[in-house]
């Protein structure tokens, strides 16, 4: 059984001393494919070369919205030149960020408009970062015509209403360690409404770790505990969300290994 981690940071220095031995643990587990998921200029960089170094990781470029005040003219051109590189699958992780608010408002919406149009020119998906900016992530995302470029939703975690207006959207949703926990309800909700033909897996390791393990450090073998709880919440064979998860990656990040 084959299942796809489309989204975790294997480059983070929590990964330092055993990053080697957690991708065999991912393998072990039926995990072959792992996404390594930029968020800023260096970890678009580590994401690059961890991509180049593994087989079976491929990496994505952006500035997450924490750090949106530092894309300008030259980090654009250099996540530019990052994104034509071999096993880049994706611009991001981009979008908004009301919870922290690490950078002012403006800034962010206006570092998520300069990335979407990046991704467009370069002619690569979206990686998509929403907390608490569910009205605002919706508006640009129209605006900047998103079903014309693709991409996914990382860490769902919005209502229902939510979800399909970025189902109309064309974007498929991404569900992580969260949808395991218990007083997840509403969140579980969701997931048995989303067809499984717009669902991805992801670990945003190393947080959000799932049940069992949840208060330790995550990583992309637990991604199997995610597919499972899908498969209960949907009353479905496991077997199943592995092959449709896997081939909706495949598909929205045009993976061919």
């Amino acid at each position: 059984m084959e299942l796809i981690d489309t989204h975790a940071h294997l480059d983070f220095p929590k990964f330092n001393k055993d990053r080697a031995v957690v991708i065999k643990r991912a393998k072990e587990a039926g995990v072959n494919i792992i996404i390594d998921v930029g968020g800023d200029l260096p970890s678009s960089h580590r994401a690059l070369k961890l991509s180049q170094t593994f087989p079976g990781i491929y990496a994505t470029v952006g500035v997450h919205p924490h750090d949106a005040d530092q894309l300008d003219q030259k980090a654009l051109k250099i996540l530019k030149d990052l994104a034509k590189a071999d096993r880049i699958v994706a611009i991001g992780e981009i979008g908004l960020d009301y919870y922290y608010d690490n950078s002012p408002r403006e800034i962010q919406r206006e570092a998520f408009r300069k990335q979407l149009e990046l991704a467009r020119e370069v002619g690569l998906p979206v990686v998509i970062h929403n907390r608490e900016a569910d009205e605002d992530t919706l508006d640009i995302l129209k605006e900047m015509r998103v079903e014309e470029i693709g991409g996914v939703m990382h860490c769902f975690a919005s209502d229902l209403k939510m979800a399909r207006e970025c189902l109309a959207l064309g974007l498929y949703l991404a569900f992580g360690g969260v949808t395991t926990f218990k007083n997840a309800k509403n969140l579980q909700g969701v997931v048995r409404e989303v067809p499984l033909e717009k669902i991805l897996l992801e670990t945003d390791s190393p947080y959000l770790t799932p049940h069992p393990h949840r208060g330790k450090r995550n990583e992309p073998a637990y991604v199997r505990y995610v597919a499972e709880k899908i498969a209960e919440l949907k009353q479905i064979p496991l077997k199943e969300v592995a092959e449709k998860t896997t081939a909706n990656a495949r598909e929205v990040f045009n993976l061919n290994e």
